[in-house]
């Protein structure tokens, strides 16, 4: 009997991400950490971001402070598309791609919780909110006038109470974007798709390290735990793939010839006269 798997169910699959994206959301709020250690963590990350000369994140804020045409736009990425690319990308999976849907969606998930991971062991304070004397502006702060953020991140004003905003390292806007990149080269068929999947998270991670929410490092550290990630759910699905693998010997040695029926199956009349030609062979 061949063993088709069904596609997924909408509804099983939205409460599923939804309980797994609430965790997350609820984790980040819980995994707060300490004010000063969280800075003390950011200062090391800029130390040796500079030692290696790969503060990238330094001229990009610049760049973007001085330059509201630059800034904006980039403020209203960092604000919206992470929230809106993705889930689009995961219906697109869903519905064009079924067959690919399940192992990218575990790829996401199991990368987002290592993510929640890293934020609870070492919550870091993002460039914006060091002191001014470190050269960072926070852009979102800076052109709040222009959306709907205010001076906490990208939550909406009044809403900031309700964000972690020492949840830096790693950077899952860049991570995430990474991840539908992926998905876009893989299974677009267009090349805008696929053009797309490479502009994007180029794009995001331009975009956290200008707006100074994350340094360098922070991106760098979304990339690696996307690839965790992915060989994390490699390895679940093969385990899986295993024990779907696995059968039970039930013939007990006894082999049977195609279309012939088990003695449960056969009629009582066709029993009967196996047995009878049993004995006499005896």
């Amino acid at each position: 009997m061949t063993n088709r798997r069904q596609p997924p169910r909408w509804w099983a699959e939205l409460l599923l991400l939804g309980l797994v994206y609430g965790a997350y959301t609820g984790g980040r709020l819980l995994a707060r950490g300490d004010a000063g250690l969280a800075v003390e963590h950011g200062l090391a990350i800029l130390r040796a971001e500079e030692l290696l000369r790969i503060d990238f994140e330094r001229p990009l804020n610049r760049l973007f402070t001085h330059h509201g045409s630059l800034g904006i736009p980039a403020d209203f990425i960092y604000a919206s598309l992470h929230y809106l690319v993705t889930p689009a990308v995961l219906v697109w999976l869903y519905r064009r791609h079924p067959r690919h849907y399940r192992p990218a969606r575990t790829w996401l998930m199991l990368s987002t919780l290592l993510g929640l991971v890293g934020f609870t062991l070492l919550p870091t304070c993002p460039p914006r909110l060091l002191d001014t004397s470190y050269g960072f502006v926070d852009t979102m702060a800076r052109f709040s006038d222009y959306g709907w953020w205010g001076g906490e991140a990208s939550a909406p004003r009044g809403l900031g109470s309700f964000t972690n905003q020492f949840a830096a390292m790693p950077s899952l806007h860049v991570g995430w974007a990474l991840w539908c990149g992926v998905m876009l080269w893989r299974y677009g068929r267009h090349p805008l798709a696929r053009a797309l999947g490479v502009v994007y998270p180029t794009t995001t991670a331009l975009v956290v390290m200008g707006t100074a929410n994350h340094y360098f490092l922070d991106a760098a550290a979304g990339v690696a735990v996307m690839g965790v990630g992915h060989l994390a759910a490699r390895a679940l699905a093969a385990r899986a793939g295993g024990f779907r693998g696995k059968s039970t010997i039930v013939s007990g040695g006894w082999d049977t010839s195609a279309g012939e029926l088990l003695p449960a199956q056969r009629p009582a009349a066709q029993n009967a006269a196996d047995d009878d030609a049993s004995a006499a062979a005896r």
